[in-house]
């Protein structure tokens, strides 16, 4: 089964949907215009909608036969806070904010799917269309969940599909277990005696602290942890002074930590506090550690991932789908809906070796069109594989 037919044929529009949203980009909670737009194309297509759910979320609801059984497909919508480089002519129009992640495609995918099952209704039982806010770093699926997401609209299953520009057009990566890391924030705070710079030896010198933090910070992983696990700790920004010949009073340093085991996450926390709190003494000061649990690991269900690998080979061909494969250490709200249903985490391959392998969350990324049939087909597919008729 390849790209259905019928979502061949409304391609076009869906591509200009696709842009459309690519040009108005809107940050996680914000997504009015984004909401509205998919709230009036499901509403068109005769879908029920439910809006308000974690501010700008919504869920669309399809009901087709009396089976009872249901499933949820979720798509993110929001962006990011970062300043579009390419000279594509649907380049972002709000000065500081970009899709570089894919979520316009994402959306684009399963509103596809929605038009599809819409007017087939080759299923019998209840869709619903999950349209998530927040989720690049906003924790946009945390709060659909708190909001009572599975109590208001219960699913046996919940699936999400993201691009992978490292994987070519036309191939999935489905993998069970642990797919993504778990995402902590961490901020430090180191205090010193600002002064002349020409006199360093009056002052305590906030930025060699600081310097010092970040290198001993690397030994947590080389040093501290079984070699079988893994942990990335990345210290990706450092504010202080404000002038060339002053010694500051204060060092900023902000970075993330990636794990995908609880126990590794409570060391590399334990030992990164130790390290700022040592370092500092050392030279005579303090610092401190605010370490913040984000997003936890996205872990595929074993069953689920079956289905969703038996619906990928269906539509990309059998040879298409990757089955095993290492996780990687990006971090994806979708985790929690994971938490509370069974479920799986679908990469889907948009690269072309070119323009469409440009890495996400670059100033120059832009999703491939030709990705959002394949998508949409797949989401169909899944609908009509996981409640079939008859």
């Amino acid at each position: 089964m390849p790209i259905l037919n019928r979502i061949a044929e409304f391609h076009p529009e869906l591509t200009a949907t696709r842009r459309d949203i690519h040009a108005h980009p809107e940050l996680g909670f914000q997504e009015h215009r984004t909401s509205d737009l998919v709230a009036q194309q499901l509403q068109a297509w005769g879908i029920e909608v439910h809006r308000g759910i974690a501010g700008t979320g919504l869920v669309g609801v399809l009901r087709n036969g009396g089976s009872g059984r249901s499933i949820g497909l979720r798509a993110d919508m929001d962006c990011l806070p970062m300043q579009e480089t390419s000279d594509v002519a649907h380049r972002s129009t709000v000065p500081g904010q970009m899709h570089a992640c894919g979520h316009d495609g994402h959306t684009t995918m399963l509103l596809g799917a929605a038009r599809y099952l819409a007017e087939t209704k080759n299923f019998d039982g209840t869709v619903h269309f999950i349209f998530q806010p927040a989720e690049e770093g906003g924790g946009g699926g945390r709060v659909m969940v708190e909001e009572g997401l599975f109590d208001r609209f219960p699913c046996d299953a919940v699936y999400a599909m993201h691009n992978t520009p490292e994987l070519p057009l036309g191939e999935a990566r489905i993998v069970a277990g642990p797919v993504l890391a778990a995402a902590d924030r961490i901020a430090i705070t180191v205090h010193g005696k600002g002064g002349h710079a020409s006199r360093p030896h009056a002052c305590i010198d906030p930025v060699l602290v600081g310097a010092q933090i970040v290198v001993a910070a690397q030994s947590i992983v080389s040093r501290s942890m079984d070699p079988l696990d893994s942990a990335v700790i990345s210290l990706c920004q450092f504010h202080a002074g404000s002038a060339g010949n002053v010694i500051p009073e204060v060092a900023e340093l902000n970075g993330t930590v990636r794990t995908f085991r609880p126990e590794v996450q409570d060391l590399v926390e334990a030992r990164l506090g130790a390290i700022v709190r040592s370092i500092a003494e050392a030279h005579g000061t303090h610092a401190e550690l605010a370490y913040t649990r984000g997003y936890p690991p996205t872990i595929n269900h074993a069953e689920q991932t079956l289905r969703a690998q038996k619906a990928a080979a269906a539509v990309l061909g059998d040879a298409r789908v990757q089955r095993e494969g290492p996780p990687r250490m990006g971090a994806e709200d979708f985790s929690y809906m994971l938490q509370k249903c069974p479920g799986a985490f679908i990469g889907i391959g948009q690269g072309d070796g070119g323009r469409y392998s440009v890495s996400l969350h670059n100033p120059r990324f832009d999703f491939n069109d030709d990705l959002i049939p394949l998508g949409s087909s797949l989401f169909a597919r899944l609908v009509e594989q996981e409640l079939p008729r008859g």
